[in-house]
């Protein structure tokens, strides 16, 4: 009497055979999960603390105003689920929940205030408010640069493509021009922004930039600024000498730097 081939042992081995790739895998799935890197524990709190350290450095009323943010965001939440009429056992943790909230809000504002006012009016400073920008920019810096440090950063993101400029706005017209007429050979229809940083009319404030840009339209979606991106990628950025990335110290010596650039 014939056997079912099923029950053979060629049988069995088929059919391991076929389970076998789905186990395979699986497994691999497995390997590729556990092969991303972890964040070490505690370094979001290490972050934290370093920057206290280094805001409370030039903000000494920090503290101060962590507290006041804290007990007056606190005691108001107490005071309102105390007027509706929760427990304390439940008011105690939800007005310590906010108050620690309120507490973080204003340590990013004074934080965000004293590193504006050590990078304001250094060379390179947009580039830095550029780089730290959230969500999905694509920013080149220092496209255009001058001898006298005036630069021009290109930005492009859900907008089109956004050129900033940084330096005396006499001087920046120039490099604006020049850069607009590279990028309008490629962007085609793509809208083009210019801004110019300053505090005159018809300028941006630094300290405003990074809400301008936010405001700004979304005219692309995320398959048009890809390709837009791979087209700029091939104009390339200028012949001068490359701006440092991020701002300048402000005692930094310049003239070897200066010297490098009028050569050229």
């Amino acid at each position: 009497m014939a056997k079912d081939p099923a029950t053979t042992p060629r049988g069995k081995a088929d059919a391991k055979g076929k389970a076998d790739p789905k186990g395979k895998a699986a497994g691999a799935t497995k390997a590729t999960k556990a092969k991303k890197p972890k964040r070490p524990r505690g370094e979001r709190w290490k972050q934290l603390v370093q920057a206290y350290k280094m805001t409370y450095a030039r903000d000494k009323q920090l503290p101060w105003w962590m507290a006041l943010a804290f007990i007056g965001t606190a005691a108001l939440i107490f005071l309102l689920l105390t007027l509706v009429g929760l427990p304390l056992f439940a008011s105690i943790p939800v007005a310590v929940m906010f108050g620690v909230l309120g507490l973080l809000i204003i340590f990013g504002r004074r934080a965000q205030k004293a590193a504006f006012s050590q990078v304001e009016g250094q060379p390179g400073a947009a580039g830095w408010v550029l780089q730290n920008m959230r969500g999905d920019w694509r920013v080149s810096q220092g496209v255009q640069v001058n001898s006298q440090l005036d630069a021009v950063h290109r930005v492009l993101g859900r907008p089109g493509v956004v050129l900033v400029a940084e330096g005396q706005p006499h001087r920046v017209k120039v490099l604006l021009a020049q850069e607009k007429k590279r990028v309008a050979r490629i962007a085609g229809d793509t809208p083009i922004y210019d801004v110019v940083l300053g505090d005159e009319e018809g300028q941006v404030s630094f300290r405003k930039l990074n809400n301008h840009l936010l405001k700004l339209p979304r005219n692309l979606n995320q398959a048009q600024l890809n390709v837009l991106d791979k087209r700029m990628a091939a104009l390339g950025g200028t012949k001068a000498a490359p701006l440092p990335k991020g701002p300048m110290p402000k005692q930094a010596r310049l003239s070897g730097l200066e010297r490098t650039m009028r050569r050229r």
